[in-house]
């Protein structure tokens, strides 16, 4: 039984640790400048990315990484929210309740 029991807490453990989400998120624009550093993210990371950076940036890239290397000074230069004309992707899920 203690062989069970170790397999079940190293299963645990995997799977707790993939749960991690990335640490530091860049979005570059189309002159390949950053516009975006942080540690969270700009977009609503739910949807796909090429359904929501180009909604942000129009001909940005986003890439984002598990560590917080070169995270720590923080860059905002995205549009201020409700300046531009953003909409989902695509509608919310239908309540199925």
């Amino acid at each position: 039984m203690p062989a069970i029991r170790f397999a079940a807490v190293a299963l645990f453990a995997v799977c707790t640790s993939q749960a991690a989400s990335a640490a530091c998120y860049v979005i570059y624009g189309p002159d390949k400048q950053i516009i975006y550093r942080d540690d969270q993210p700009p977009v609503d990371m739910s949807y796909q990315l090429h359904q929501t950076v180009p909604q942000v940036v129009p001909g940005g890239t986003m890439v984002f990484s598990p560590d917080e290397y070169d995270c720590q000074l923080k860059i905002n230069k995205l549009p201020v929210a409700g300046t531009t004309n953003i909409t989902p992707a695509r509608p919310p899920r239908a309540d199925r309740g």
